[in-house]
């Protein structure tokens, strides 16, 4: 290979390889953009032995997916990862619910759903903890 085709190869080599990390970085038309504020959502069960409470808690948090503000939902427990300092897995139940903005939330606070959730819910938690992140 002469110096010259060396030097167009690797030119082109890395012009490439930035554009296809660019591309990367940016959402396509057909990926939906990740929603700016995350709401997260810990419970402790008053009776962390009963699968009964556990199963009521998880159908009602699902209920909160139908409210129209809310971009994605997830609920779960915590996984079985490996156990160390930094991980926190008291909890019984989580949600993480995602809205475009703080407005949308807001909404979802005042919602009737997420009202009746808290008044069929609520006698199963003992402790709630909540975070909400909005995009850096």
């Amino acid at each position: 290979m002469t110096e010259q085709t060396r030097r167009a190869f690797l030119t082109s080599a890395v012009t490439l390889g930035t554009a296809a990390v660019a591309a990367a970085a940016v959402p396509s038309a057909s990926e939906p953009a990740i929603p700016k504020l995350v709401h997260h959502v810990f419970f402790w069960l008053k009776n962390p032995d009963s699968q009964a409470d556990r199963d009521a808690l998880i159908a009602g948090i699902r209920t909160l997916g139908q409210i129209e503000t809310v971009r994605a939902i997830h609920v779960g427990v915590p996984a079985s990862t490996e156990k160390r300092d930094v991980v926190e897995n008291s909890y019984h139940v989580s949600e993480l619910l995602c809205f475009d903005d703080v407005e949308g939330q807001n909404i979802y606070q005042k919602h009737p759903l997420h009202l009746e959730f808290v008044k069929n819910c609520s006698h199963l938690w003992s402790k709630v903890v909540v975070y909400d992140v909005m995009e850096a």
